[in-house]
């Protein structure tokens, strides 16, 4: 699957801190409902068994809505269930070694902060970026928050779909029009929502009209 930028406009990452009424299943039914137009399957403390299960179920799921289902980091999970794609940051494997593991036709997004890093990371494979954080987020503590003119020239520099994150939500999700981004990747701003679906809506609008100015 080629990860084209209409993937980018409303990219949701799970986490698991936000379950309680419904499941973390349900969770990302609702946000597909909603709008969402990639899911991205975080789990740092499942053991191995639990989240190849998970994610297969999640899969299916988002196999039968269309989107993208993109594992976070654990490229062995991202091989076993088949998934469309994987995610890393800088401190994770390198890019050129997760594209040597999972071959040409599996989605790579990279999390970089530098047009230098945007670039190595195009040169090395990647099909995504993932900038930020462009605020402060409750979700990663130690997250560096990298400037709009950082985002900006970035998205400049580079020819593949370019998704901010960190600290989004409808009270700031404006503040990047004319960083020419091609969408949003959210965490609490979805999943943290009473209604999911309901506030999936309104924020693929307003990231859809983000993406106009």
């Amino acid at each position: 699957m080629r990860f084209d930028k209409k993937f980018a406009t409303l990219y949701a990452v799970t986490d698991r801190a936000w379950t309680g009424k419904q499941n973390l299943y349900e969770q990302v039914e609702s946000a597909l409902k909603g709008g969402a137009t990639c899911i991205q399957l975080r789990e740092k403390n499942l053991n191995e068994k639990i989240f190849l299960e998970e994610a297969i179920k999640v899969k299916d799921l988002c196999k039968k809505y269309n989107v993208p289902f993109i594992i976070n980091d654990n490229v062995d999970i991202a091989i076993k269930c088949n998934a469309d794609g994987i995610h890393v940051g800088q401190e994770d494997m390198a890019v050129l070694e997760v594209r040597k593991l999972v071959g040409d036709k599996m989605i790579i997004g990279v999390s970089v902060q530098s047009v230098d890093e945007a670039l190595d990371a195009i040169k090395n494979g990647a099909d995504y970026l993932g900038v930020g954080a462009m605020f402060s987020t409750s979700t990663k503590l130690d997250a560096n928050i990298i400037s709009f003119e950082t985002l900006k020239c970035i998205c400049n520099s580079v020819n593949i779909p370019v998704v901010a994150i960190g600290g989004i939500g409808k009270n700031n999700i404006m503040k990047l029009a004319g960083s020419k981004v091609d969408g949003v990747a959210l965490v609490s701003a979805i999943f943290g929502a009473d209604d999911i679906e309901k506030e999936c809506r309104e924020l693929r609008r307003l990231s859809e009209e983000m993406i106009k100015l």
